[in-house]
C-alpha cells in the first residue's frame, strides 16, 4: 500500500514537517510557492519546486495562482500519479502525536443528528467550540450534544481527525473565547446522509475512492477553500454510498502567526455563504460518474455565484489531470 502526506509551506522545516518525514511506510511531498525555502528531497520526502511543478505534465499547474493554499493541488496529483492508495492531507504547524495512526476506512458508530448540520466538535468536548465553516445561525440551536448510535458498518470515504491545542475553528471563535482545548478521546464515528457537518485540510485522510473531489478551488478565499470542497464532497460521498467520519485527535496545532481580523475578512465567505452552498448541493440533479458529478456541482455553484465563471475551466483541467495522475499510478 502506497501512502503519502502532503503539505504546502512557506517556512523551512516546521517540527511537524520533520515528524512526518520521519514516519515508516509514509512519503511526505512538500508543495512550494514563491517563498517556500528550498528543500532536499530525502528518501522519505519530495520537494515540488515551481520549476518541478511546471516540468510534471499538469495543466492545472500553469493555472493555479502563486501564493494561494490552492498549489497544493499539485501535490495531491502528484501523489496520484505516483501510485497513492492513501494520502493525508495536513499542514506545517501540525505536530503529530506518538500514537498517531487512523482506523480502517470503515465505522459502525452512526452520529445521531435531528438537524440539518451536526456539529460534530460538541460530540467530542463539552466546551463550546464549532468547526471552522459550520453555520453561526445554527451554533446556539443545538439542544443537547451529539450522541452516536450502533448501525451496520459503512465504508469511509474521508476520516477527518480532530487536532487539540489550537483546533480548525473560526476568526469569531479566536476573538471571542480563544481558549485552547483538547478533545475527548470518544469512539469514532461517521454522519449519516443529508447531514452535513465542515471538515478541513487540517489533519484528514483520504480514501483513494475520493481523490478526485481532493481539488481546492481557486476563485475562493484562501479560509473558505478546503471548507467549500468538504461540503462538495460529503454531497458525493453520499452519491459514492459513502461516508465522512469524524475519530479522535491525533495531532495538535502549535498554529502559526495569524492576523484574527485578516482572518476574519477571509471567512466572510464561510459565515455567508454555506447555507446557499448547502441549498445548492440538495436541489442539484446528480448522474453520471462521479466526475461529472463534481463538474455538474461546480456549474450549479457558479450559476448561484458562489465561484467565479473561470472556475468550471480549472475544475475541468483538475479532472483532466486526475486522469493522467491516475494512468501514471498504474503504469508505474
Amino acid at each position: 500500500m502506497k501512502r503519502f502526506i502532503v503539505i504546502t509551506t512557506i517556512h523551512e522545516k516546521t517540527c511537524g514537517i520533520r515528524k512526518f518525514e520521519a514516519f515508516p511506510d509514509w512519503h511526505l511531498v512538500v508543495v512550494g510557492d514563491q517563498k517556500t525555502p528550498q528543500y532536499k528531497d530525502t528518501d522519505n520526502l519530495t520537494y515540488l519546486s515551481i520549476e518541478k511543478q511546471q516540468e510534471m505534465g499538469f495543466r492545472i499547474a500553469g493555472q493555479l495562482p502563486f501564493n494561494h493554499y490552492c498549489r497544493k493541488n499539485i501535490g495531491y496529483l502528484y501523489a496520484i500519479s505516483q501510485g497513492a492508495d492513501i494520502i493525508y492531507d495536513t499542514d506545517d504547524d501540525n505536530i503529530p502525536y506518538d500514537d498517531w495512526s487512523f482506523e480502517a476506512f470503515s465505522c459502525e458508530n452512526k452520529l445521531q443528528s435531528k438537524d440539518r448540520f451536526a456539529n460534530v466538535y460538541r460530540y467530542f468536548t463539552d466546551k463550546p467550540v464549532w468547526p471552522r465553516g459550520f453555520p453561526l445561525e445554527r451554533i446556539t440551536a443545538e439542544k443537547a450534544p451529539p450522541s452516536f448510535e450502533k448501525s451496520d458498518t459503512r465504508p469511509i470515504a474521508v476520516w477527518q481527525g480532530l487536532a487539540d491545542r489550537d483546533p480548525d475553528v473560526d476568526a469569531i471563535y479566536r476573538l471571542v473565547y480563544g481558549e485552547l482545548l483538547d478533545f475527548e478521546n470518544r469512539p469514532s464515528v461517521y454522519l449519516d446522509r443529508h447531514i452535513y457537518c465542515p471538515f478541513n485540510s487540517q489533519n484528514t485522510l483520504w480514501n483513494r475512492i475520493a481523490f478526485a473531489l481532493m481539488y481546492l478551488p481557486v476563485t475562493v478565499s484562501f479560509r473558505f477553500t478546503d471548507i467549500l470542497r468538504g461540503y462538495i464532497a460529503q454531497r458525493l460521498f453520499w452519491a459514492a454510498d459513502h461516508h465522512l467520519g469524524f475519530c479522535r485527535a491525533t495531532v495538535y496545532q502549535e498554529r502559526n502567526v495569524h492576523d484574527l481580523l485578516s482572518d476574519f475578512r477571509d471567512e466572510i465567505e464561510c459565515y455567508l455563504n454555506v447555507p446557499e452552498v448547502v441549498e445548492v448541493l440538495d436541489n442539484i440533479d446528480l448522474v453520471g460518474e462521479l466526475d461529472r458529478m463534481l463538474l455538474a456541482i461546480y456549474q450549479g455553484l457558479a450559476a448561484a455565484g458562489l465561484v467565479q465563471p473561470e472556475e468550471l475551466g480549472l475544475v475541468d483541467t483538475w479532472l483532466d489531470d486526475v486522469t493522467r495522475a491516475l494512468d501514471g499510478g498504474r503504469n508505474g
